[in-house]
């Protein structure tokens, strides 16, 4: 009895790691539905993010799919700034941990739209990517 007892918080413990288990792969269900009308795509436990084109959306990651939605062209966009932990950071050298963001600074938008990203090197990579866009547009 006395073993039983033991063991009962243990048991309890694996059933909720697998709930929260099945929850995260049904997030990761609906975005790989989402995400194929887009060109590029990310997921990740802040936010999803999507390129078609020059237009770019992001939402907040959900079992029944992406949440709040936003939308915004490239073609809009003055500059875009990489920060991790609220700080500014190089795209070619990108810290290794920490909480990051790309900020896009748009004309016809007095505030900023922050994207978050669990990983610096992937936020870099999209950076940079972006950037190679953006250049691309101002020259056309």
């Amino acid at each position: 009895m006395e073993r039983g007892l033991l063991w009962l918080p243990l048991l309890a413990f694996f059933i909720g790691l697998a709930w929260i288990g099945w929850r995260e792969f049904q997030k990761v269900e609906a975005y790989q539905t989402w995400a194929k009308q887009f060109d590029r795509a990310k997921y990740d436990i802040y936010a999803v993010l999507g390129q078609k084109g020059d237009d770019l959306t992001w939402g907040k990651p959900t079992r029944r799919g992406p949440i709040d939605l936003e939308t915004f062209s490239l073609q809009s966009v003055a500059s875009i700034n990489f920060r991790v932990n609220g700080q500014p950071a190089s795209l070619e050298n990108p810290p290794a941990q920490g909480r990051a963001e790309l900020e896009f600074i748009c004309r016809d938008r007095p505030s900023p739209r922050s994207i978050p990203f669990t990983e610096p090197s992937l936020a870099a990579k999209w950076g940079q990517h972006l950037l190679k866009e953006l250049e691309h547009l101002s020259k056309q």
